[in-house]
Parts: structure tokens; sequence; C-alpha cells
């Protein structure tokens, strides 16, 4: 049954080419759109509970399909590195990946591109299979770049607007930077371990005779900043809240649920060389708690909703990445499942308030949504509450919370409080929007409902948002325990805090809000607000230090100077013959003088020298 897990790639592969070639009609687009996406999570399930019920001797098992390349002992191959981490990550992606499909087929319609947008869906769905699968780096690489491709064309789909197509090249250029250092972290692998088979590296990785600390740190920092770029961290955090020009099931898919995950899947799949690189493995913890402090106070004062939005996404998976930092692995792992179901839960539901408010992203629009919107009301409370960490009854606060006391048993206190702050901002935030958005009264009324393809995806969504905390990941086997399985005892205070905490941070939200105090001004705002609205000048800073002086010198230099050696060159070798040219007179007479000419130079060299 495993041979077949090929499948989960070949058919959004095949939705691909057939929605790109055709371009059929909107309603077959979207069956085929959605439907092979729908196969492909249907045998992605049944293999997965095959494995669990027969699971491998080795606790994983590679399925090998052929050769790529064939150079001599370099022979790198199609194969599927399956164990539970791999199908854990192809069930989010295929699963959520499905419900989006599905939503979009009511967003999307009447739109003009709407076979090509599920042709574009389908072909990141394939390419993040691959990154996932890929048991060799070559291969990871290309699923890698596949759902930057696939990124790029969705973030500017309506690529009529230029402000569209100025946010796609950012996410491409700036995901690049860090991509250039993760390709550098992969050659110097090869170099080291004469393989680019990941499992063949991280076991040679324990080995004594190739260990090297020093080559382990600095491998680990350039996958690192590959994985900082992916997932949109610090400091390559700016490209993700200007992606949310694309359509907002886009955000959901690639901006919540899967692409931005990558990195955290990229650090987990290599924890053998973090492990044994003690710096970049902190450097991991610290690029999180950094990352979720500073996307959190920023998401305090948007007034866009998928601003907000993004910024949370940027402020969750720093908490991903503090949990790698600490050592709670699977605590991480855990999270960003649960992560995907609320956030695509919430990205659906600000969809709907978009769909419906003639297009309309600004909250301060908006309010009293609560009655005329009770399906939407009810899933943003329920998105929100679990983004809060609300205790006992969402997904998220199970999560989250093993992160916390993961960075509690570690000892890394800093983490620890940093991460209780982010936990407390992150109810302050999450349900400031539900107040603004859903209570108060009304500012502008819905002009159409939701279709049913809309409403499904949203009720079991949140239906996961709720339960997905009862899911036990087994990965055992894959990851080592994590600081968060650890009994250190004396965790009465730290749980009771863990569960206090949201709810303070709900009942300040709605105590600022009934005093007015929301942070929507735009106008005459505090310098500290409009500060972090713009993303703590990251933006401005990059403008200033890098973009700008590139601008002027490619100004200056328009000519380009390479380029005027070698017009230098070609214009030498034209005077040259054109001196040369004089030469030919077609007269035998003249002919004959300079071969005489010549032929006594020579002789007087021979003789005198």
């Amino acid at each position: 049954m495993l041979n077949a897990i090929a499948c989960v790639t070949l058919l959004p592969l095949f939705g691909f080419f057939v929605l790109t070639l055709l371009r059929p009609p909107e309603r077959v687009a979207a069956w085929i759109g959605c439907g092979t996406v729908a196969a492909a999570a249907a045998i992605l399930f049944t293999i997965t509970i095959g494995f669990l019920q027969n699971p491998p001797a080795e606790g994983h098992a590679v399925v090998h399909y052929g050769t790529w390349v064939g150079i001599g002992s370099f022979q790198p191959g199609f194969s599927a590195w399956v164990d539970m981490l791999t199908l854990t990550m192809l069930c989010i992606i295929t699963g959520v990946g499905f419900l989006i499909h599905v939503y979009s087929a009511g967003y999307m319609v009447r739109d003009e591109g709407f076979a090509r947008y599920f042709s574009y869906l389908n072909l990141f769905i394939a390419a993040m299979t691959v990154l996932v699968m890929a048991d060799n780096l070559l291969l990871l690489f290309m699923g890698w770049e596949g759902v930057g491709l696939c990124s790029y064309l969705l973030i500017g789909f309506w690529y009529r607007d230029p402000a569209n197509g100025a946010a796609a090249r950012k996410a491409f250029i700036v995901t690049r930077v860090g991509d250039t250092a993760m390709i550098i972290g992969f050659f110097m692998l090869y170099l080291q371990f004469s393989t680019i088979d990941i499992a063949e590296i991280l076991r040679r990785s324990h080995e004594a005779i190739y260990f090297n600390q020093s080559l382990y740190t600095v491998v680990a920092l350039l996958l690192l900043g590959g994985a900082v770029g992916k997932s949109a961290q610090l400091p390559l955090q700016t490209w993700l809240p200007d992606a949310m020009a694309g359509p907002t099931p886009v955000s959901a898919l690639i901006h919540a649920a899967t692409m931005v995950t990558a990195g955290v899947y990229l650090i987990a799949r290599t924890h053998p060389l973090f492990m044994q690189a003690p710096l970049a493995q902190h450097a991991v913890g610290w690029v999180g708690l950094l990352t979720l402090l500073i996307a959190g106070a920023s998401a305090l004062v948007q007034v866009d909703i998928k601003r907000i939005l993004a910024y949370s996404t940027i402020s969750q998976i720093g908490y991903m990445f503090l949990g790698l930092g600490v050592g709670a692995w699977s605590a991480s792992i855990f999270h960003l499942m649960t992560h995907a179901f609320f956030k695509a839960l919430l990205f659906l539901s600000a969809g709907t308030v978009i769909f419906c408010l003639h297009h309309k992203q600004d909250i301060t629009e908006m309010g009293g949504l609560r009655k005329l919107m009770p399906l939407t009301f009810a899933s943003f409370v329920i998105g929100c509450g679990s983004l809060a960490s609300l205790p006992l009854i969402t997904s998220g606060f199970y999560s989250k919370d093993e992160i916390l006391i993961g960075a509690w048993n570690s000892g890394e206190m800093a983490f620890f409080w940093g991460g209780v702050v982010g936990a407390l901002i992150t109810a302050v935030y999450s349900f400031r929007l539900v107040f603004v958005v859903f209570f108060g009264a009304p500012k502008t009324h819905p002009d159409h409902a939701p279709t049913l393809n809309m409403q499904v995806p949203l009720v079991l969504l949140g239906i996961l948002s709720v339960m997905g905390g009862a899911i036990h990941l087994r990965l055992d086997g894959v990851l080592p325990i994590g600081s968060h399985e650890v009994s250190t005892g004396g965790h009465g205070m730290i749980s009771a805090l863990l569960i206090v905490l949201p709810l303070v941070g709900v009942a300040l939200a709605w105590w600022l809000y009934r005093r007015g105090i929301t942070w929507t001004k735009t106008t005459g705002a505090p310098a500290a607000m409009l500060f972090f609205r713009r993303g703590w000048a990251f933006d401005a800073l990059y403008d200033a230090v890098l973009v700008h002086p590139w601008v002027w010198l490619a100004t200056v230099n328009r000519s380009d100077v390479v380029d005027s050696g070698y017009t230098a060159v070609a214009r030498l070798t034209q005077w040259l013959y054109q001196q040369a040219s004089i030469t030919q007179t077609g007269s035998v007479r003249w002919y004959a003088g300079v071969m005489i000419f010549g032929f006594t130079l020579i002789l007087s060299a021979a003789v005198f020298l």
C-alpha cells in the first residue's frame, strides 16, 4: 500500500496539467481541482491507518520510484521517505488543503481566472507533498522551490493590480535570500558526507569520524536561514503581511496552514544536526521568541483584518521555533497541526466577512456582525479562542501550553516568560478583533450570503479547532523525547498560570473595547502605535539600507561597467580589423614588397639576436 503514496503527489499534479491545458468551465474546474486533492487525501488517510496498524520494524520506510540523475556515484532518486512526521504533515496538507479547495469553489465564483486559480492551488499541493516526502536534499529543494513559485503565482493572482505584483515579487525575492543560505548548507553537507540522502546524512552525523561541531553549527545556521525565509521569521518576516494581496483562501492555505510551516518541518527533520550544534539550536529559540513578540505587538494595532491574521501567523510560527529551540520537538509539530486548523478557520471566516461586505477589509468599517452573520461569528470565536489558547475547550490550549512547559523544563526562563507575555498579547489582539468586527452597531450590512461551499469548511474546521487537541501524534520513533515530555514536577502553578492567562487577556480586550480603546486610529495616532503598525519599520530599514542604495547604484551604473569592458574589447577588435584591412590593396607588387620586408626582419632577428 505504501507504493501508492506517489499518488498523493501525482493526482494534484495531474489536476494542474488538465486545468492548465484545457481551462475548463467553472463547475468542471472546481470538480477537477477539489476531486484530485480529495482522492489524494483519501489515499493518504488509508496509508496512514495501515502504517499505524502495522508500522515498519525500523519505524520508517523508503519507497523508491526510479533514479533522477545518474552521474557516477551521484545518483539521486525519486524516493519517498515515509514515517509518522511525513504522514502527519501530508494529512495536514491534503486534509486542510481539500477544505480550502471546497471553500474556494464558492469564494472565487465568476472570477475570470477560476481555472487558473485551481491549477495553481493543485500545483502548490503537489510541490508541498514533494518537499515533505523527499528522502534526499535535491528532491527536497525541488519541492521547496516549487512552493516558492506557487506562492509567487498565487499572491500575484490578480496581476492587473500593480500592488499585487509588487507583493508577489517581494515574497519571491525575500524568501530567495533564505533559500540561498539553505542551498549553501546543502552543499556543505554533501562535501562532508559525500551523499545527499537525508537519512544517511543524519545517521553519519552521529559517527565520530564525521563529527565536526563547528561545521554542524555553520550548516545548522544556514538551514535556519532557509527556515526563517520560508516561515517568515525575524529578520525575513516582512514579506508575509504584504502577501495578503492574494485571494483570502490562498492566505488560508499557503500563508497559514502549509507553506510557512516548511521551515519548522525542515528543522524538525534535521534535528540531529541542531542537537549537535547547541549554539544553532539556541539561535532557533531566540528567533522564535523575538519574532512572536514583535509580530504580536504589530497585530495589536493593525486595522486590516487580513494583516492582523498575517502578523498572528508570524507570531504563532515563532512559538513553533521557540519549541524547537528548547527541544520540545513533538510539541512544535503538534502546534503546527492545531495552528493549521484554527488559522485556516480564521482566514476563511475573514474571507466570508470580506466576501459579504463588498470586499471591505478595514475593521473600522465593520461592527455588529454577530447577528447578521451568526455562523461566521461562531467560527471566528472558535478560531480566536483556539488562537488565544482558551483553556480546556480549544486545541490551541493543549499545543501552545506544551511548548511553554517545554521552555520551563529546559531551564530557559527568558524563553518561558517571553512566551507567557506573547500568550497574553495573543489573547488581547484575538478578541480585540472579535469585539471590533462582531460587536457594537453595524456599520456595513452584508449584500449577500456565503454559499454552502463556504459554510461547510467553516463547520469542519471549527470542529477540528475544538477537538484537535485530543489528537495524539505518534512521533516517538521520529523525534527525540522533548523537554515538554520530561517530568520535573512543580507544574501546578505553571498550569494554573497558563489556564488563567488567556482569560485575563480576553477580559482585558473586553475592558479596552468597552472604554473605546481599540487602537484603530489612522490619523493622530501615537508614534509607538504607528511604529508597531508599520511592522517595527523593518521595511523602511531595508529600503534605506538595501533597496535604495541598490537602486541608486543601478541608476548610476545604467550602462553597466562590466558590459562596458566587453564593449571595449569588441570595439578594439573592430579597430584592429579596420587597420589591418588597409593593407589589403589587391596589388601583387604591394604584397610581394611586404613579404620581402617581413622576411628581411625575420632574417635580421635571427642573425643579430
